[in-house]
């Protein structure tokens, strides 16, 4: 094999793949991207056993072929090459070497034979349709904060992505809880989207994801079976295991019956939860909201570091109520708000409060409180 290729073309393509890449493996070839070399494309492939990513990116091949080596190692040569640069990658199969020449800079590294490198077998997709980047990004971007990290809940450990029923028809839904806070997105459903299986996407494809998702106008082609879930644009193609297990009903955790109604400029609600924040304890995190008429005191009281209080001016027309709540939690979740009101919707100071952005219902919050 021999190539010549663009450095920004090769960094790009590299880069997604040493990400997939699991740093500590005990299966060498793993550790490996698998480099491809046909016609006037270079492919670049790596997996961790559970995603797969594949990158095509235009090049002069000289000479067809493939090989492996280390995607860390290799991301991070090029890397360190100058701006503009064209980097050529010839293999040696008889020595076991792929020389990596930009310049006056040559790198001979070792490889290891392309026929032990694991390729994901190709699944059957029950279901196969289009969606714009921008839309996906909203509705992973707005969900992703809200994936447990609890192993032992692994069913929680991802994003459940599935057809549900809305108040304005069907729609494709994200949702993500840890049990201590829900995050609910809908956006319309795509053509081809009806028979969906409901799959979770797991944590770390998730953010793989995100990387195929800045082009707004970009289609990217989505395809779920039971088993796995796959994102494709023209020169990327993610692959990967869904997690086995079932997610939870959360629809039964969504409080229906919420009246005390909260709105409050997102940013600014943030900003003081986070400075009010900065003297409570590590381990509690807990800031208190007193609310009374159209004004919100937010009031943190750390025995061991101190004191802080910070007042709002609000629109709140309800009763009294004082209620609790890990502060991380709250800025998270105000931090989702495109717009400018956050709308929060209490009940008691032992129930559930909802979140959603003024009058929009397609994007849903709910976050529990805590003793304080």
């Amino acid at each position: 094999m021999k190539v010549s290729i663009e450095r920004a073309v090769l960094l790009k393509a590299v880069s997604q793949a040493q990400s997939v890449v699991e740093r500590r493996n005990t299966i060498p070839i793993l550790a490996n991207v698998l480099i491809e070399a046909e016609g006037d494309t270079v492919s670049f492939r790596a997996t961790d056993l559970d995603i797969e990513v594949l990158d095509r990116a235009p090049a002069q091949v000289e000479r067809a072929g493939a090989t492996t080596v280390s995607a860390v190692t290799l991301h991070e040569i090029v890397r360190k090459l100058p701006d503009g640069a064209l980097v050529q990658l010839a293999d040696d199969a008889a020595s076991g070497r792929l020389t990596v020449t930009a310049g006056r800079s040559n790198f001979n590294l070792a490889t290891l034979p392309r026929e032990d490198f694991p390729v994901m077998a190709s699944s059957e997709y029950s279901s196969n349709f289009s969606a714009k980047a921008e839309v996906l990004r909203r509705l992973y971007d707005k969900s992703k904060f809200a994936i447990s990290t609890e192993e032992t809940r692994y069913y929680l450990n991802g994003v459940y992505m599935h057809v549900a029923e809305s108040e304005e028809g069907r729609v494709l839904r994200c949702v993500a809880t840890d049990g201590h806070r829900l995050a609910r997105i809908d956006a319309a459903l795509p053509a081809g989207a009806e028979e969906m299986p409901g799959v979770i996407v797991p944590r770390k494809t998730v953010n793989e994801l995100r990387k195929l998702l800045d082009d707004d106008e970009m289609d990217i082609a989505v395809s779920v079976s039971e088993t796995k879930v796959r994102f494709a644009t023209p020169d990327i193609t993610l692959t990967s295991k869904v997690i086995d297990g079932t997610f939870p009903d959360y629809s039964r955790v969504i409080p229906m019956g919420n009246t005390r109604r909260l709105e409050v400029d997102a940013k600014e609600f943030a900003k003081a939860v986070d400075r009010v924040a900065t003297v409570s304890s590590e381990r509690s995190r807990a800031v208190k909201l007193q609310l009374d008429e159209d004004r919100l005191v937010l009031s943190v009281n750390a025995p061991d570091s101190g004191a802080a209080e910070e007042e709002l001016a609000v629109a709140y027309g309800d009763e009294p109520l004082e209620i609790g709540f890990n502060a991380k939690y709250l800025q998270e979740i105000a931090d989702q708000v495109d717009r400018e009101n956050a709308v929060f919707l209490f009940n008691s100071s032992g129930d559930p409060t909802l979140m959603r952005e003024g009058s929009d219902t397609s994007a849903v919050y709910v976050v529990m409180p805590m003793r304080v």
